[in-house]
């Protein structure tokens, strides 16, 4: 399954004891999440339990159905004469996975099930792969067991409108339009909702001075801040006056803007950025960090990579800074490449000057040095990785010595770098003397 995905396989289970999904690598148990279903499907008396907010985004079936005739239930009952319950149960899997399994004795069952729930691309394919087993199953020579052979499908091979983040993008874009409040005043904000609404909504979020409608489920999959918070509703849920009425549960983010948390709630819902602001990268970074969402500061770099490429000296010095701060290596390999690569231009750049005297000094000890420089993304454990150090071996590449040479080469870039650091002391001392000329009292 590859990584732009979004996965919650496993967020939903047959209730029945010992039994459940056990999460692939990269996925997410329903054990982990913690959030309780809040929808429960019995076929021939077997249960699967499952989120309405899933089903809903994956099928116009489910979703009309919740709307409507299933509003206020629970539980739903369905007769095993019409619904297979091996079918039932690999389709609702393939709605939080966009990975399809199911036994080959099932897909007749499946194609059925396909086309009630109006999953018509799955259906299709689904439908295809039947009539081809039948098919070889015709040509054999000898008699093949089914039993034992199993149809695999990622989503992957639907059209995009048909996987999981697509889906979710539609329902996360219907809850930040219902997500607008009308201020009536100071303290008190009038949400147009109810317990659900067409989007399914079972926490609000107010950040600033705007509330977000949520859901559970995706919010604690994606984050572990989130799972910690919604799985002790006692301890956590934050009392409010002006939501009284409504029985969705009502949480408060603080020091954060409305814009980063919205891009922030784009990705966990879709595994994916559509945008992003080089000016609110750094908080977006700072985000990611607190909401345990180390995968957002990959891409948001990944978002960011565009807008470097037309970045000035100076602009790069504070995203090498920047990037080892948060530990967001692709933009810190990215921009000690190009220092290393146009190191005069750097040396000449007032703001560079100024950067080497805020980093711990490189290594002056040849046994410490590598032979090498640091492959990209790799991480010194061994201590705090050194930007100059780095940047050492990465100029000692560009510049082609050889391995011979390395340490003289090495300690040629190390005079050069005290010579900057001179300039760029003796820069701050002239900029102070001028501020005490003009202001004695200084």
């Amino acid at each position: 399954m590859k990584r732009n995905e979004v996965r919650f396989s496993a967020c939903f289970r047959r209730k029945r004891k010992g039994s459940g999904f056990s999460a692939s690598p990269g996925q997410i148990s329903f054990s982990e999440v913690s959030i309780p279903p809040d929808i429960t499907f019995y076929v021939d008396g077997r249960p699967i339990e499952a989120h309405r907010v899933i089903l809903s985004a994956r099928s116009p079936f489910f979703k009309r159905k919740f709307e409507l005739d299933w509003k206020e239930r629970k539980e739903v009952r369905f007769s095993s004469q019409k619904l297979s319950y091996s079918a039932l149960y690999s389709l609702i899997h393939f709605f939080y996975s966009d990975r399809l399994e199911v036994a080959v004795d099932d897909m007749e069952d499946l194609a059925r099930t396909c086309k009630a729930c109006q999953c018509e691309e799955l259906q299709k394919i689904v439908q295809k792969e039947f009539i081809h087993q039948k098919y070889a199953e015709y040509k054999s020579l000898k008699e093949v067991d089914n039993s034992q052979k199993r149809f695999i499908l990622q989503g992957l091979s639907l059209p995009e409108e048909d996987r999981l983040p697509s889906a979710l993008r539609q329902i996360l874009q219907t809850s930040v339009v219902k997500s607008l409040y009308k201020h009536t005043d100071d303290n008190l904000y009038e949400l147009h909702m109810g317990q659900y609404g067409d989007d399914l909504a079972d926490v609000c979020i107010k950040v600033g001075k705007r509330i977000f409608r949520c859901h559970k489920v995706i919010l604690a999959s994606r984050s572990e801040y989130f799972k910690a918070r919604l799985s002790r509703m006692t301890d956590f849920l934050e009392n409010n006056d002006c939501l009284s009425s409504s029985s969705v549960p009502f949480l408060e983010e603080h020091e954060l803007s409305t814009e980063v948390f919205e891009k922030m709630i784009e990705y966990m819902y879709t595994d994916g950025l559509t945008d992003v602001d080089p000016d609110q990268a750094e908080e977006m970074f700072d985000a990611a960090s607190r909401y345990l969402l180390f995968s957002l500061k990959r891409a948001v770099a990944d978002a960011l990579l565009s807008h470097l490429e037309m970045a000035s000296a100076a602009e790069l010095c504070h995203w090498v800074i920047l990037s080892d701060m948060y530990g967001v290596m692709k933009i810190r390999e990215y921009c000690l490449d190009i220092m290393a690569c146009n190191f005069e231009t750097f040396a000449e750049t007032r703001e560079f000057r100024a950067m080497l005297l805020t980093l711990p000094p490189p290594s002056g000890d040849s046994s410490l040095r590598t032979t090498r420089p640091s492959a990209p993304g790799s991480i010194d454990y061994s201590g705090q990785a050194n930007l100059l150090d780095d940047l050492r071996e990465k100029w000692l590449e560009a510049e082609g010595a050889e391995l011979d040479k390395r340490d003289e080469s090495a300690a040629q870039f190390d005079k050069r770098l005290g010579m900057l650091m001179l300039m760029a002391e003796n820069e701050v001392g002239d900029i102070h003397g001028y501020f005490v000329d003009k202001v004695p009292n200084l």
